[in-house]
């Protein structure tokens, strides 16, 4: 098991671990802190400007009953209680303006609230649109670097502190406007008094200033280690089976302990800092009361202030520190909002590397010839998977790919689909490139069943059609008769109205896999693209699918990646691949008469003795008992 011992070299490998992740974090999402942040989220704000508007008018108009009140208890202390002449007739009049002014302040605060949280929910609604409908379309290269995990504690966690700013940021206004208020007020009721209250203000700022730029390093940590401990989890738990397998769990559990230790180091450390201004701020406030009751009590003895006015100074004094509480306390708000806002932003930023032409064009109809020529690709700029890459692949013909594995078979699907440019050559479909293509027109004219055929939450009925909302209720079924599926589907509960679970676990592997099938032939695309589709099926299923699959590949175009050679045997033409070239072509018959790399592979893998030429057989046997 790995130590955590920090002064143990295992320990301070998982650290260095942790701290790789961020900085490979910081590297994607960048490290700079945007002031641009809060322009760009109101963006998001703006259609709502008209509530915004009215929320600012009542959080104004609370703020102007909460100044308000102090002066009412003055004028009643000074001009009814104190007062010789109609003290009573004045202090009649004067609790009925404190109930009006209590009325508005209710109705004002109430308001705001309100409005405050229906534009936040709207807005933020808007914002989760815009990143999922943009993540829908970033390069696969993205995605490729991108820890699901790490991606979902931006899309959860930082809209939602972005909304909780939202929230806080109107009565951040209304503390700002207050503050202003009671400093006019108290400096026009008593200039001295108020100057002396007020003086207490710069040692404040002080510790603001020492304050700010530790809080704001510490706060931007903790969010970053949300993204780790995220990132930890969601491997976790998608490996459960593989770590279960290789009695990995006291292992993992280390490795993300470590994590999670050096989150939870840095949500204290933030912690720390949102709440070291609360107790200076209530330090000062006891000072700032003792210097109006001491001051202002020996003034109203030399019967040079009036007893309301320090009462309301008292009032003030209170009220002064609140908004500055407030403050400080949104300000871990908002410093969490700005660290989120700006990763959101950057993720809404990352580049579409795959878009459209402006004169792209959207054929309704193909022939579904394929060419590659002279492509050469790679999924990391420094090492290619394909070098001068070219073959022709005729409307109606079925090309199967093989070779050993990282040869660059799936890459020539993923190009073929554009999911990633090439960097040199062209791939054309009908003589046109795949760039000149609307991705619409593709998806429409080239379809895919992959090896981990992916189901989405719903019912079957919705997964089978798919890719083709305007499938009836027949095309579907008639699909998976085609495949075989309907028979498994209507043993199910509910047939075709079943509801599968995330991933369609609640199906076998197989099962999913004609249910991919099924999808495909609903698409009804003139070129299709099987990348492994039969490796999670067992012979018995095989056999019915090869029927069915002859159905499907009739008339259109078909690409196939198979490492069960047996399968691809009635292929129109083999094409071979070597580390990232085409090595060999042709016919099953002729690649195994050429007794090269493909004949080896046929020998040593897939084929039964009973199958082979004798020579075949020899090579298989003595390839088998070498290894």
């Amino acid at each position: 098991m790995t130590s955590l011992d920090p002064a143990d070299n295992g320990g301070r490998k998982l650290r260095a671990v942790v701290g790789s992740q961020i900085s490979r974090d910081e590297e994607m999402f960048g490290a700079a802190f945007d002031r641009q942040v809060v322009r760009r989220f109101m963006g998001y704000v703006r259609p709502f400007r008209g509530a915004i508007i009215l929320a600012i008018g009542a959080v104004l108009t609370f703020t102007a009953t909460q100044l308000a009140i102090p002066l009412v208890i003055r004028w009643a202390i000074d001009d009814a209680l104190l007062s010789d002449v109609g003290g009573q007739a004045m202090l009649a009049i004067i609790v009925g303006v404190f109930a009006a002014v209590v009325v508005i302040n209710y109705a004002a605060n109430w308001l705001q609230d309100w409005l405050v949280g229906w534009t936040g929910e709207r807005v933020i609604f808007e914002l989760r649109r815009a990143m999922f409908a943009h993540l829908q379309n970033v390069a696969l290269t993205f995605m490729d670097r991108t820890e699901v995990g790490r991606m979902m504690s931006r899309l959860q966690g930082d809209v939602n502190s972005l909304q909780e700013f939202l929230d806080n940021s109107i009565t951040a206004i209304g503390d700002l406007v207050l503050l202003v208020g009671i400093v006019v007020i108290m400096l026009t009721m008593n200039f001295e008094l108020g100057l002396l209250t007020l003086a207490i203000v710069p040692t404040l700022f002080l510790v603001r200033i020492v304050w700010l730029p530790r809080a704001r390093r510490a706060f931007r940590h903790a969010r970053e280690t949300n993204s780790v401990v995220s990132g930890a989890m969601a491997e976790g738990i998608r490996a459960v089976r593989t770590v279960q397998a290789m009695r990995r769990e006291a292992v993992n559990y280390d490795l993300f302990d470590t994590k999670a230790h050096d989150n939870l180091k840095a949500h204290l450390r933030a912690a720390k800092f949102g709440q070291t201004m609360v107790p200076i701020v209530d330090s000062l406030t006891g000072v700032a009361l003792a210097i109006v009751i001491v001051l202002g009590g020996t003034l109203v003895l030399e019967s040079k202030l009036e007893i309301g006015v320090i009462v309301a100074f008292v009032f003030y004094v209170q009220r002064f520190f609140d908004p500055i509480r407030s403050l400080t306390m949104q300000y871990s708000v908002m410093q969490r909002a700005m660290v989120s806002g700006q990763r959101i932003f950057e993720v809404l930023d990352v580049p579409l590397a795959i878009s459209d032409k402006p004169d792209a064009v959207a054929p309704q109809n193909v022939e579904g010839s394929v060419e590659f020529r002279h492509v050469t690709f790679g999924y990391d700029r420094n090492r290619p998977v394909l070098h001068d890459v070219s073959f022709h692949v005729q409307p109606g013909e079925t090309v199967a790919l093989v070779g050993p594995t990282g040869s660059g078979k799936t890459c020539i699907t993923a190009l073929l689909h554009r999911f990633y440019e090439v960097w040199e050559g062209s791939i054309l479909i009908d003589g046109v490139d795949v760039r000149d293509y609307a991705k619409e027109a593709l998806s429409r004219h080239v379809s895919m069943v992959l090896q981990d055929p992916f189901l989405f939450t719903g019912t079957i009925f919705e997964n089978i059609r798919y890719n083709k909302d305007s499938a009836s209720r027949a095309d579907v079924e008639s699909a998976a008769q085609t495949v075989g599926a309907h028979d498994f589907i209507m043993r199910l509960p509910d047939g075709y109205d079943t509801m599968l679970v995330e991933l369609g676990r609640n199906l076998s592997l197989g099962q999913r896999q004609l249910l991919s099938f099924a999808r495909a032939l609903v698409a009804d695309t003139r070129i299709l693209i099987l990348d492994e589709a039969t490796a999670n099926i067992d012979s018995y299923t095989e056999r019915q699918i090869q029927k069915a699959l002859a159905r499907l590949l009739e008339g259109r175009t078909g690409i196939v990646i198979a490492h069960r050679l047996a399968t691809i045997r009635g292929a129109n033409r083999i094409i071979v691949l070597q580390d990232g070239r085409i090595v060999e072509t042709g016919p099953h018959d002729t690649l195994i008469e050429q007794n090269g790399l493909y004949a080896n592979l046929y020998a040593l893998n897939y084929a039964s003795f009973d199958d082979m030429p004798a020579a075949l057989a020899r090579r298989a046997a003595d390839n088998r008992s070498a290894t």
